[in-house]
């Protein structure tokens, strides 16, 4: 067997290699979800998404006989490691074919340049950070991946493991469907909630969206600011992923719910597209508005990006409120048949309980790895 060959991405014609080869890992995989070429490139320019402005990254192609038969992305993100004072190395966009010794070496290239940072450790995947899409699948798999949600071939857990990572932390996520009866002691403990009248819940607003994003900004940074991984989005980011939703966004199922008049919980869920991104298969082109108009039908379920409450506020029963709410949005129409909530961090008891409770179901696991580098110093 020849050797691997390991290149890094400098013209655009491998910049057009790395971008391309899910199409053929994937080839024979129904269950994928293409995602559009130009949403990858436009996340990996470092010129212009606002990610890199404060980031580094290397991308890299395994080669065997001058086939591409792999890709990684090595990242060192400067927001993360002055917000938790640590030299946290990053990979991801990892894609290959099932060759052990092609992971390997796409692994310990991105390894040696991390350290030659100054980096002590490497984490993946993220997607470049943990505020867009993250790990690998490691349960679920005959189930369609819903939006910004990772999938993968179910041997992608033994090439990382094999390249010496450990498991540094699993991610759950959590199904409600058309099947879903809530209990009745939730559904008595939401009425009893909003009786009280010091607790209301509304839907965003379209014609304030600068007003509103600012406002998810806010919260979610308040809620999240102690959880594991957690690094608040810059301004610019959250602008462009602003942009990038307005696109698809319900007003109607993103909502937040004020105590006393006070914002201090808020719901992020968005239509899951990716039925359409299935049609689309990588490409807006002239037939993408026409698409849309032919299987727009088939946009049926939606994704929780995010639920955050205030810390002090947590003991109040808000997320069983914000469930009521977005069972009420679906009573009122067909619109929507399902719900995934997650991820989930797997030591998120308080959460994980509560959905479980409350009657969704665990669908869905994936996987954060780590590997350090003390025997390097």
């Amino acid at each position: 067997m020849s050797a691997i060959e390991i290149i890094e991405v400098r013209q655009r014609s491998q910049l057009k290699e790395f971008v391309n080869l899910p199409w053929k890992i994937y080839r024979n995989d129904n269950t994928w979800i293409p995602p559009l070429k130009k949403a990858v490139r436009r996340l990996l320019d470092k010129d212009r998404h606002p990610f890199w402005k404060f980031s580094e990254q290397l991308l890299l192609l395994a080669k065997r006989n001058g086939e591409t038969i792999g890709r990684i992305a090595g990242i060192v993100d400067g927001n993360y490691n002055r917000y938790h004072n640590t030299g946290m190395g990053v990979w991801g966009f990892f894609e290959c074919i099932n060759d052990p010794e092609a992971a390997a070496a796409l692994f310990s290239r991105v390894e040696e340049w991390v350290c030659g940072k100054g980096m002590t450790y490497l984490r993946g995947p993220l997607s470049p950070s943990i505020n867009y899409e993250i790990g690998i699948l490691i349960e679920g798999f005959e189930h369609r991946p819903t939006f910004m949600m990772p999938y993968n071939p179910p041997y992608y857990d033994q090439i990382v493991k094999a390249a010496g990572f450990r498991k540094e932390k699993d991610l759950h996520s959590y199904l409600v469907d058309r099947t879903w009866s809530p209990p009745g002691w939730m559904m008595e403990l939401a009425d009893r909630i909003r009786r009280k009248g010091n607790v209301t819940v509304r839907h965003a607003r379209r014609d304030r969206v600068r007003e509103e994003v600012a406002l998810i900004k806010k919260i979610f940074d308040e809620s999240w600011n102690r959880n594991w991984g957690f690094v608040p989005m810059t301004d610019d980011e959250a602008e462009e992923l602003t942009s990038n939703l307005l696109k698809i966004v319900d007003p109607e199922i993103i909502f937040f719910i004020n105590f006393k008049e006070e914002p201090v919980s808020v719901g992020l869920v968005v239509p899951d597209i990716n039925p359409l991104l299935k049609r689309l298969n990588g490409k807006i082109g002239l037939l993408g508005p026409l698409k849309f108009l032919l299987y727009r039908k088939e946009i049926n379920g939606m994704r929780g990006l995010l639920f955050g409450i205030k810390e002090e506020y947590r003991q109040l029963g808000l997320p069983f409120l914000g469930l009521d709410y977005l069972l009420g949005v679906a009573r009122k129409s067909d619109k929507y048949h399902y719900l995934e909530l997650g991820w989930n961090l797997e030591d998120n008891d308080a959460i994980n309980q509560l959905e479980t409770e409350g009657g969704a179901r665990l669908f869905k696991k994936y996987r954060i790895y780590r590997k350090s580098f003390v025997d390097r110093w």
